[in-house]
């Protein structure tokens, strides 16, 4: 109950959040979601309800289902193409930056080379979500924009392998490498094999239901949203990376969709609205519980190595980490200056940094070292976040903003909705038929008052319901007036380059629309008294 309490607090935080990034699009939703969740902290009567925090309910329930999206927006074929990037960033760089942060940790006499190493590990991964925050409004380059989605999508193993590595050694005395090299092979391999071979058996199970009097809507939408849950968790009793099982479970659902669409469009539809709702809502909560422990952490608990060396080694660990890509991506990736300092900084941190950070509750690790690795896990994430979203500003190329196209947008929108009703004008049409289409037509052009629905809700109350051919009627007159409406901007896509993006949007809108009023049931009722 208490889990349940905490979890529904989150997600309204999250939500609110996510308000408040439509009234301020100007910031992004994650910096927002981190302020919601520092304020959630001085609300005693929510933050008395959360949870304390469970690395491993973290990363299987918010976590894994973010990368197993993230792995389906990116198509098999690609991963495949920059298979030779991914093995150098994911392996070859996370091993690159562990040493020279680690060493630098410790050459500076801030902690322990065990220690050290621990924090090093811990700051390895990054996270393709959080970049977003950063390149909000701007333009990422696709080349970098490629490497840096492709390598936050497998360095977490990297990052999780190295990370029990250096726990062994700080409780141990000493480094075991034959055996880390064996775990990270084992790990990494078996976490592809298992995700690959168990994601395609579902998706063919799926794909059997579709072609069958069996398929349920429901069933398979749930099926399909609790696979990133089930094959995480079996991942990990196997002893296979659970991160790199959901994100290979990923592409190969991304192949999955692209050639059944169409069988069943509703589901598909369905589908891609439940994800992206998921999707808002996870991400948005994984910044909420970054604010609110970080603030947590500062007021409440005690440090082993001073009070604010935190913030030290935190700068220690991103320096070290920038300037290691970067010398990276300009000696082994050949990036020229501004393509190396764009991937350099582009290696944002996120909710995997965090979630590694809180595994050593389970560990040998001191209660003291294990606020100052917490502390100083969230100071680099909140680092990896602020710099680039200032650097950037001059780094990148400034993007079409919803804002900018909104104006322009408008007036399409408008004109659309105008030629839709001048269709339903020159119509022969029962005048309440009529006037019931070409109100809610009007309604697309987003401009009708609240007042403007009160009345026609009363309306509706008050009226008899339309017969079976008035129906007809108006279904009719729906279908031709929203084909205008496509032709029309069918038109515009042509001429609107610039803003072509945002009139298939509208056009999408149409077909929607569409589908809302054309129904089998319009004559029902008159068979019914025949």
């Amino acid at each position: 109950m208490n889990l349940m309490v905490s979890s529904f607090i989150l997600v309204l935080a999250a939500v609110v959040s996510i308000f408040i990034s439509r009234v301020m699009p100007q910031i992004s939703v994650n910096y927002l979601s981190l302020i919601v969740g520092i304020g959630l902290f001085f609300i005693p009567v929510l933050s008395n309800h959360i949870e304390n925090f469970n690395s491993e309910i973290f990363i299987g329930l918010i976590v894994a289902p973010l990368l197993f999206f993230e792995g389906q927006a990116t198509r098999l074929n690609a991963v495949g193409k920059e298979l030779k990037h991914i093995i150098q960033t994911t392996v070859g760089l996370v091993i690159l930056a562990l040493i020279v942060a680690g060493f630098s940790l410790a050459g500076l006499g801030l902690v322990g080379l065990p220690l050290a190493f621990i924090l090093a590990a811990i700051s390895t991964p990054t996270d393709a979500t959080a970049m977003e925050s950063v390149t909000n409004g701007l333009e990422m380059p696709s080349t970098e924009g490629t490497f840096l989605k492709m390598e936050s999508l497998f360095n977490d193993a990297s990052g999780i392998i190295l990370l029990n590595m250096a726990v062994l050694w700080y409780a141990n005395g000493y480094i075991n490498y034959g055996q880390t090299i064996i775990d990270f092979i084992i790990s990494a391999v078996g976490g592809v094999l298992f995700g690959f071979v168990s994601a395609w058996i579902m998706v063919l199970f799926r794909q059997v239901l579709l072609r069958s009097s069996y398929n349920s809507l429901n069933a398979s939408l749930l099926m399909y949203v609790i696979t990133p849950f089930i094959l995480y968790y079996a991942a990990e009793a196997i002893h296979v990376s659970g991160i790199i099982t959901v994100v290979v479970a990923g592409l190969v659902h991304n192949a999955e969709a692209q050639r059944s669409r169409l069988i069943n469009a509703q589901q598909v539809h369905f589908a891609f609205d439940l994800v992206s709702m998921i999707t808002e809502i996870f991400n948005s909560m994984v910044f909420v519980v970054l604010g609110f422990m970080f603030i947590k952490i500062l007021v409440n608990e005690q440090f082993g190595h001073g009070s604010l060396n935190f913030l030290l080694i935190g700068l220690v660990l991103y320096i070290s980490n920038v300037l290691v890509r970067y010398s990276y991506g300009r000696l082994r990736l050949s990036f020229k200056n501004r393509p190396a300092w764009i991937f350099a900084l582009g290696g944002v941190h996120g909710a995997v940094t965090l979630a590694l950070a809180y595994t050593l509750t389970d560990t040998a690790v001191g209660r003291g070292d294990f606020n100052l690795v917490l502390m100083a896990a969230s100071t680099l994430i909140i680092l990896s976040m602020v710099v680039p979203t200032i650097i950037f500003r001059w780094l990148l190329k400034p993007a079409l903003t919803d804002d900018e196209a909104t104006s322009e947008i408008d007036q399409i929108r408008v004109a659309m909705v105008h030629h839709a009703i001048d269709t339903v004008q020159k119509m022969y049409l029962p005048p309440n038929v009529k006037e019931s289409v070409i109100f809610d037509l009007m309604t697309q052009k987003q401009r009708t008052r609240t007042r403007d629905f009160a009345r026609a809700w009363v309306d509706v109350v008050r009226r008899p319901e339309f017969t079976g051919a008035e129906k007809e009627l108006e279904m009719r007159a729906f279908m031709n007036a929203l084909e205008q409406e496509r032709q029309y901007l069918d038109m515009i896509s042509q001429r609107e380059v610039k803003y072509q993006k945002y009139v298939f949007k509208l056009y999408n809108e149409t077909l929607l629309a569409e589908s809302l009023v054309i129904g089998p049931t319009i004559f029902d009722k008159d068979k019914a008294t025949e």
